[in-house]
């Protein structure tokens, strides 16, 4: 079955590739990684954490395309390499190795700032109703119910109300920042330490109605691959990591197209099959 898997795979590659070049001509992509173990990768033990990169559409784009691509690390020379030819608005989390990317404008993830500060009000002692944490937290969700007030909007609207009613709560929230000092080491002071250093990256959504808040969109398109992994645990070669990659990305994106996954595997391989049969000899 792994053989019938991987010769999918290759059958499929061109529609991959083909997916990734069009991937250079889109306004705006979501960015995640997460870990994939490979048993037998050149030079490296089988304890060596790989990643599976994620690479996503934003949803205001008329063809939606989710690709996956295997990598033995999380160096930012992989999502610059992946995205050589991509020249717009990448939103991801706060992860260093995406600033590789070049010709890019940044926009930061608001969901991962709110879960920082969500986690130091957690941390509080029990009953503690004030505080920086509640404060911010509270600076966070403001934010959030301003998107999902000004979610049916046309794009050129939703950008309108953000600045109507986002930036003066941001500029705001920015000034209440910049007045507190809180230790570095604390669950607080971490939440501080990622709004400040993202600052820039965060407030970026502003500039386009069509971009999100946050990069819920790809975290929630990772979760597919994370759940699988749950299952197979890891890939045995990769070989075999590249041709997982492959596969879901054909299968993610046909359902984010609304179409039927199965089905439209079934489509491809028959027609891989009819080419190949097709295909002149000698």
């Amino acid at each position: 079955m792994s053989d019938w898997v991987l010769k999918c795979a290759e059958l499929l590659l061109p529609l991959y590739d083909r997916l990734h070049w069009f991937m250079g001509f889109v306004a705006i992509l979501h960015a995640d990684e997460t870990t994939l173990q490979v048993l037998r990768e050149a030079g490296r033990s089988a304890q060596s954490k790989s990643y599976m990169w994620l690479y996503l559409t934003g949803a205001a784009e008329e063809k939606q395309i989710a690709l996956y691509e295997y990598q033995e690390g999380r160096s930012g020379s992989f999502p610059s390499a992946f995205l050589k030819d991509f020249h717009g608005y990448l939103q991801t989390d706060g992860y260093s190795g995406y600033n590789a990317v070049e010709d890019d404008i940044r926009v930061g993830c608001w969901a991962h700032l709110r879960r920082e500060f969500d986690e130091a009000v957690k941390a509080q002692p029990r009953g503690t109703k004030t505080g920086s944490a509640v404060e911010g937290l509270a600076y966070c969700t403001k934010l959030f119910v301003i998107e999902r007030e000004s979610r049916d909007l046309p794009p050129e609207k939703r950008y309108e109300e953000r600045l109507k009613r986002g930036k003066p709560l941001l500029e705001q929230f920015k000034s209440w920042t910049d007045s507190r000092e809180v230790s570095s080491k604390s669950k607080l002071g971490q939440a501080f330490t990622y709004l400040r250093n993202q600052w820039g990256n965060l407030t970026n959504y502003l500039l386009d109605g069509r971009l999100e808040i946050s990069n819920n969109r790809a975290e929630r398109s990772i979760k597919p691959f994370v759940m699988g992994r749950k299952n197979f645990l890891f890939a045995n070669t990769p070989r075999g990591a590249r041709a997982s990659a492959v596969l879901y990305s054909i299968l993610e994106t046909a359902e984010a197209n609304g179409l039927d996954p199965y089905r439209y595997l079934l489509f491809l391989l028959r027609n891989c099959q009819r080419q190949i049969t097709a295909a002149p000899t000698g």
